[in-house]
């Protein structure tokens, strides 16, 4: 999963992509950081060593990428183009680029071979293709790279689109970030010219006209509102008066710089505050090309603006709201009579409130770091136990997300999974960790085989419901062969009729599409069988 070192590394290697006009597979080289950092530990780009590309690309890329063997030389071409931008950093030295190079050379060719192996799998291969890679981690984030569609601007009926829980950041460091605030500042400095100017407000407590023109500051309209309502009530009330008034009321352009923007400000920011993710600029133009009648803002000045009101931060070509606008638009909702949850701190739960608090759904940043800081809490083997004592007996998605981050643990984490051997459910997921590691494992029966198969394609029930073509064209490329679908409808499993009934549905093929209904049909019959 992506964590914050990944995101700046991928946007300092496109913009030195740029700048020296070289071809850079950014999808893939993330690919390579994501790894390195979920399983080998690595945190920060200075980190990469020849050993690094070889447990990568001979080890971990055969058991967790779903790809043909003649993609090898694109993935070391990544990876050769990352040693590139590591020595013009100044990140390794020329011996170290070296050394890298000579371990790619070698590297490719069994690179090839390896992706080819069904025997690095563990399970077989077909089984975890035909979720896709990044299947198991569907409940905890959104992957790497993948930007948003946006459609429609969201419904902002509380049925029809329910708000996702956000996670806000301390009272006291909100509180000190309004003082890093750039527009609050010019509010403050403006009332402290206008008092030395000994000037006074209307009847009605506007801004005087003279002092507008006169005033050393620009929108000095704006800044008076601002400092009026930051007068009142504690810190963070006030703040949430201000965010209210940047949102909602009619600023005639004095936020954006665009009369029409600044009053659809509401929907640009309920997108983002959906999303809870950073959004590339590129996609914000488009989706405020859509949402606006007339004219056409620049896109970079209004978010320029918006990032001097302190409501938006922007990295490299993604933009997301701040903690303080997080903070504001959820007390605007509620205000409103909207539900707004406030995410739980997950590292603080045990086993089972990860697991639930996962399933309920959160961004990629926020999954990721609590994922992180419950971990740093354990040791390995106690992470082990507690994810796989929760998981027994769950549901194939929350065993399936217990499992993910099991997956994450090192050697140390053997004992508390060996345990696990003697658990029907829970015993050919730890075949398959200790043989990734190559740890001494038993072999798999024919018959956990098939349990497992369908275990994990029930895993993949819930993304396959939200978006069937992606599943077929998983299915299509690599599903499971007809001898174990036909053989399926024998596993003593809770979802093996929905699995099979989802094959039936997915698979484009037409006699393994035929195989997999007459198996859903044999699994019923054996459950009404069995029940009488």
């Amino acid at each position: 999963m992506s964590i914050e070192w990944v995101n700046r590394a991928i946007d300092d290697l496109r913009a030195w992509g740029r700048a020296h006009e070289v071809d850079v597979d950014a999808d893939e080289v993330r690919l390579l950081c994501d790894y390195a950092s979920d399983y080998l530990n690595v945190t920060e780009l200075g980190e990469f060593t020849p050993a690094t590309f070889e447990e990568l690309l001979l080890s971990i890329y055969p058991r967790k990428v779903i790809a043909p063997p003649e993609s090898a030389s694109e993935t070391v071409a990544a990876a050769r183009t990352l040693v590139d931008f590591l020595l013009d950093l100044g990140e390794i030295s020329e011996e170290r680029a070296a050394l890298m190079r000579g371990a790619l050379t070698e590297i490719e060719p069994e690179m090839a071979t390896a992706l080819a192996d069904p025997a690095n799998f563990g399970m077989a291969k077909s089984l975890f293709s035909s979720i896709g890679p990044e299947s198991l981690e569907q409940s905890i984030a959104i992957p790497a790279g993948e930007v948003p569609d946006l459609g429609e601007a969201p419904c902002d009926c509380p049925a029809c689109a329910p708000l996702p829980a956000v996670r806000l950041a301390p009272e006291h460091e909100l509180e000190a970030a309004l003082e890093a605030v750039p527009v609050l500042g010019e509010a403050r400095a403006l009332r402290e010219w206008l008092a030395e100017r000994g000037s006074t407000p209307t009847a009605k407590g506007r801004l005087r006209v003279k002092d507008a023109a006169a005033a050393p500051l620009p929108t000095p309209s704006l800044l008076w509102d601002l400092g009026r309502l930051r007068e009142r009530g504690a810190p963070m009330d006030a703040w949430a008066s201000m965010v209210e008034f940047l949102v909602e009321k009619d600023t005639a352009g004095q936020v954006t710089g665009s009369a029409e923007l600044d009053e659809e400000l509401y929907d640009l920011f309920d997108m983002l505050y959906r999303l809870q993710s950073p959004v590339p600029v590129t996609v914000v133009g488009e989706y405020l090309d859509e949402l606006l009648e007339y004219e056409r803002p620049d896109v970079d000045a209004a978010l320029g603006r918006l990032a001097h009101c302190g409501l938006v931060s922007r990295s490299g070509d993604a933009v997301t709201l701040t903690p303080l606008a997080c903070y504001g638009l959820r007390r605007l909702y509620l205000g409103h009579g909207l539900e707004a949850p406030e995410a739980e701190d997950l590292a603080a739960a045990d086993a089972m409130g990860l697991i639930e608090g996962l399933l309920s759904g959160m961004p990629t940043e926020l999954a990721e770091e609590d994922i992180q800081r419950w971990l740093e809490r354990r040791s390995p083997a106690e992470a082990a136990a507690e994810l796989l004592s929760a998981a027994g007996g769950a549901p194939a998605v929350a065993r399936g997300i217990a499992v993910t981050i099991v997956d994450r643990l090192d050697s140390a984490a053997e004992s508390a999974v060996r345990a696990c051997l003697d658990d029907q459910e829970l015993r050919p997921h730890a075949i398959h960790w200790l043989t990734s590691r190559g740890l001494p494992a038993p072999p798999l029966t024919q018959e956990e085989l098939l349990w497992v198969s369908v275990d994990m394609l029930a895993l993949a029930m819930p993304a396959a419901e939200e978006d069937p073509e992606i599943f077929a064209e998983n299915i299509a490329a690599s599903g499971p062969p007809a001898y174990l679908i036909e053989e399926m409808w024998r596993v003593d499993h809770p979802d093996v009729v929905d699995v099979l009934e989802l094959l039936g549905r997915s698979i484009p093929d037409g006699t393994l599409a035929k195989a997999a209904r007459k198996a859903a049909f044999k699994a019923r019959s054996r459950a009404i069988g069995t029940s009488l």
